[in-house]
């Protein structure tokens, strides 16, 4: 009797972990397309930019918008595969909508902060509201204009302009010291196929784990 209660306890414990690592491959299959989707969206034309941008209808649209730099250019730290440490600079563009957030692109710690461009530019980007802060990151050090994450509001206060960020993808005319750092869906979650492997761990060393000690009981009985 407690054999098969075990057994069946085991057996339980075991459609458990199956079932969990099944809903997870359900889940990848539904991140990737989620994925698919926003890199879609974010590849598609550019359109003008909404009168009143909204996060839940905008996020990742792709928008073209032109002006004039106006003053102040704040540096936002972060570090690229390619190039390491370094800033994004983050500059108030004049539009015939209002002053806006743009985000113009990086540059390497070490290099000097170029001034934004004069003069009238054109700029295809994706309207975007990221969120860069975790309960482990530095509260932004606005006199010493370090900033740790890209707080829309915060930001906008500081410059000036309407909470409306855009990030470049492509500056006319380009910005020869300044490398883009165009948004993508590279920085969307998506660690379902990791989950999955866990739970099928778990139930393969939960499986090992029951066949070896119903063998040693059945020595044991022989």
């Amino acid at each position: 009797m407690r054999q098969a209660i075990a057994i069946i306890l085991s057996i339980a414990v075991l459609s458990l972990f199956l079932g969990l690592g099944t809903w997870q491959v359900q889940r990848l299959h539904w991140k990737e397309g989620v994925l698919a989707e926003i890199d879609a969206r974010i590849a598609a034309a550019p359109v003008s930019l909404p009168e009143v941008p909204d996060k839940a209808r905008d996020t990742y649209l792709p928008v073209v918008v032109s002006g004039q730099f106006g003053e102040g250019t704040l540096r936002v730290l972060v570090s690229t595969k390619q190039d390491g440490a370094g800033y994004r600079l983050i500059s108030p563009l004049q539009t015939d909508k209002g002053a806006i957030l743009i985000d113009r692109g990086f540059i390497r710690v070490a290099d000097k902060m170029p001034p934004a461009p004069e003069g009238q530019v054109s700029i295809e980007g994706n309207l975007h509201w990221p969120d860069d802060r975790r309960s482990s990151t530095p509260d932004n050090d606005v006199e010493g204009n370090t900033w740790f994450a890209r707080d829309i509001d915060q930001m906008a206060e500081v410059l000036g302009t309407q909470p409306v960020f855009v990030i470049t993808r492509q500056m006319t005319p380009a910005e020869p010291r300044v490398l883009p750092l165009p948004v993508t869906s590279d920085g969307v979650p998506n660690r379902h196929l990791e989950y999955a492997g866990t739970w099928f761990l778990l139930a393969l060393t939960w499986s090992m784990m029951t066949l070896t000690l119903l063998w040693r009981k059945k020595r044991r009985n022989t």
